[in-house]
C-alpha cells in the first residue's frame, strides 16, 4: 500500500538528464532505482530520456540490474522519430517505452503540424501514450482541437533556462481551461520543481508551483473561471494551498489527476521535500 496520497501518486516524472540538472547518463539510471526502492515511491513517474539517448538507457538498465526501465522518450526529430522509437521499445528487453513526448515545429499552422503527429502516433501507438508540447504562440487551440480528436495528451512548458519560457498565470490558466474544455490530459515540464509559486533567488526568475497547477485544475472542474485559475496559479501562501489540498477527496485527488497527469522535474528531491514540509507527504 502507498503512503503517498492520491493526489501526489506517481506525479513526478523522473527528468534527472535534463537541464538545469544535466545528471550523467549512468548516475541518472542508478539514482531513479533508488527512487523506486525508496518508502516515496509512489510520488515518481517514469524515468524521461531522448529517443537519441535511448539505446544508452537500455544498456545502462540492464548493465545495473534495473531492467525493464519504464520511460517516457522525448523525440528529438519531429513527427517522423515516433514509430522508430516505439518499435524498438517494442523489441527490447530492457526498457518499457510507457509514452513519447513531442514538441510541435513553429510554423504558420500548427494544427496541420499537429495532425502529421496524431498520424504518426495513430500507425504505431498501442499501450503507450502521446504527449503533444502545443507551445502558446498563436494557433495553439486549433492544435489542441486535433490533438482532443485523436484522443492524445498534451504537454505545456512552464520554464526553462530564460525568462521567456516562464509563461504567465493568465497563459497557464487559459490552457487549462483550454484543455479541459477540449477533455484533454495534459503534463507539465520545465520550471516546476517546487510545490509553490515563488521568484527563483538566484535567477529572479517566476516559476510556478506545482501545487497550484494541480489546485487550479481541481478549480477548473469545479466550474471556476479563468481569472479564478490565474489567482490560484499566482498564490505564494504554501499553508493556504497545503489546506486546500488536504480538504481534497480521494475522488476530487483521482479525477483531478485524472487531466494532471504529471510533471517533469530534473529533480525527485526539491518537490518531495516542499511536499514533506508542508506535511502533504511523510517524512
Amino acid at each position: 500500500m502507498s503512503t503517498v496520497p492520491p493526489l501526489y501518486r506517481h506525479l513526478v516524472d523522473d527528468a534527472s538528464m535534463f537541464p538545469p540538472g544535466n545528471l550523467p547518463l549512468p548516475a541518472a539510471v542508478a539514482a531513479h532505482q533508488s527512487h523506486l526502492q525508496a518508502p516515496y515511491a509512489g510520488l515518481v513517474g517514469p524515468f524521461i530520456c531522448t529517443d537519441d539517448d535511448l539505446m544508452k538507457v537500455a544498456a545502462e538498465a540492464a548493465r545495473s540490474g534495473a531492467a525493464p526501465l519504464r520511460v517516457s522518450v522525448v523525440i528529438s526529430g519531429g513527427a517522423g522519430g515516433i514509430e522508430p522509437t516505439v518499435r524498438w521499445g517494442d523489441r527490447s528487453k530492457d526498457v518499457e517505452v510507457t509514452a513519447v513526448e513531442v514538441r510541435l515545429r513553429a510554423e504558420d499552422d500548427l494544427s496541420r503540424n499537429a495532425l502529421r503527429v496524431v498520424r504518426a502516433c495513430d500507425d504505431c501507438l498501442d499501450e503507450e501514450s502521446a504527449y503533444v508540447e502545443v507551445g502558446l504562440d498563436g494557433g495553439w487551440e486549433r492544435a489542441l482541437d486535433v490533438i482532443a480528436d485523436a484522443g492524445y495528451a498534451a504537454k505545456l512548458r512552464t520554464g526553462g533556462l530564460d525568462a521567456v519560457l516562464f509563461p504567465t498565470e493568465q497563459q497557464v490558466a487559459a490552457f487549462i481551461t483550454a484543455c479541459l474544455d477540449r477533455e484533454v490530459a495534459f503534463k507539465c515540464t520545465a520550471g516546476l520543481h517546487n510545490a509553490v509559486r515563488h521568484t527563483a533567488a538566484d535567477t529572479g526568475f517566476e516559476h510556478h508551483g506545482f501545487l497550484n497547477v494541480l489546485l487550479a485544475t481541481r478549480a477548473s472542474l469545479d466550474g471556476a473561471n479563468q481569472d479564478e485559475l490565474a489567482a490560484l496559479l499566482g498564490e505564494r501562501d504554501g499553508e493556504t494551498l497545503a489546506e486546500r489540498a488536504r480538504n481534497l477527496s480521494d475522488d476530487q485527488a483521482a479525477s483531478t489527476r485524472r487531466w494532471f497527469t504529471s510533471f517533469g522535474s530534473c529533480s525527485i528531491d526539491e518537490p518531495r521535500a516542499d511536499l514533506t514540509t508542508l506535511r502533504l507527504l511523510e517524512d
